[in-house]
C-alpha cells in the first residue's frame, strides 16, 4: 500500500542532509512552508544551498534559516526587500553566497530540471552582467543566453490538500513555485492543511501528481498557532 503521509514536520525533514540543495516554495509569504522550515532549523542541517524566489522576510522562514547560519548559498530573484535584514547582514559579512537569477529564468530553469532538459536558451539577461561567461546565441534574429537547469536534493512546498499517494491541490496564489519545484527535486515534501481519502480530490484539480511527491505532512491551524506562540 502506498502511503506517503508523515505524521509531523520534524520526521519529514530528516531527509535533508548537511550540504543539501533545498528548494523552498513561496512568493514572499504566500505559499511559504513555514512549519517545514521551522522543523528544518530544529533539525540542524547546515551548509545548505537554498533555491527560492527571495531571501526571506522579517524573522521567519528563510530569514530565520539565514539568521541561524545554516545557509551557505542562496539562489533567488529578490534578495533585498525592506525586511530582508538577515540576508543583508550575512551578505555584508561575507557569510553567504548569492546567485542572482531573474524571476522568469528561475522558474524556467527549475521547470527545465523537472522536464529533464539539458539546458535552455533565454533572452533575459543578455547583454548584462548576468550573462558574463555564459554561452550566447542568435536565433531568428534575437540574442539568447544559455542557462542550465536548477536541480535540488529536496523541495519543501506548501499545498492546500493532499492524499496519501501524494497528489496535491493548491489554494490560489499559494501555488506559485510548488509544482515545478516538486518536479525538480529528488525528494519533495509537501505540508498540507488536510490529508483526504483517496478519491476525494477531483482529478481535474490535481496540479502535482503523487509521482513527484515523497512525503505529505498535515499541518492544522491549531499546530500553526502553537508554533507561533
Amino acid at each position: 500500500m502506498i502511503d506517503k503521509k508523515v505524521t509531523n514536520c520534524a520526521t519529514a525533514v530528516r531527509a535533508v542532509n548537511d550540504g543539501a540543495a533545498v528548494m523552498i516554495g513561496g512568493f514572499g509569504t504566500a505559499g511559504s512552508p513555514d512549519e517545514l522550515i521551522d522543523a528544518l532549523i530544529e533539525h540542524g542541517a547546515r551548509d545548505l544551498t537554498i533555491i527560492s524566489n527571495n531571501a526571506g522576510n522579517g524573522d521567519a522562514g528563510i530569514a530565520a534559516l539565514i539568521r541561524e547560519g545554516r545557509v551557505r548559498k542562496i539562489v533567488c530573484s529578490f534578495p533585498r526587500q525592506p525586511d530582508s535584514h538577515h540576508f543583508d547582514a550575512a551578505w555584508r559579512a561575507g557569510a553567504i553566497e548569492l546567485e542572482l537569477v531573474p524571476q522568469g529564468n528561475l522558474a524556467a530553469r527549475i521547470q527545465a530540471a523537472g522536464a529533464g532538459l539539458g539546458a535552455i536558451f533565454t533572452p533575459t539577461g543578455f547583454g548584462t552582467l548576468l550573462a558574463e561567461g555564459k554561452e550566447t546565441r542568435r536565433i531568428d534574429g534575437r540574442d539568447y543566453v544559455l542557462e542550465y537547469p536548477i536541480h535540488a536534493d529536496v523541495a519543501l512546498i506548501k499545498a492546500y490538500r493532499g492524499d496519501r499517494w501524494g497528489n496535491l491541490v493548491y489554494r490560489k496564489t499559494a501555488r506559485n513555485f510548488g509544482p515545478i519545484m516538486a518536479m525538480a527535486a529528488k525528494h519533495a515534501i509537501a505540508q498540507v492543511s488536510e490529508v483526504v481519502e483517496l478519491g476525494a480530490l477531483d482529478p481535474e484539480c490535481v496540479v502535482t501528481p503523487g509521482i513527484f511527491v515523497q512525503a505529505v505532512v498535515p499541518v492544522t491551524s491549531t499546530q500553526r498557532q502553537g508554533l507561533a506562540a
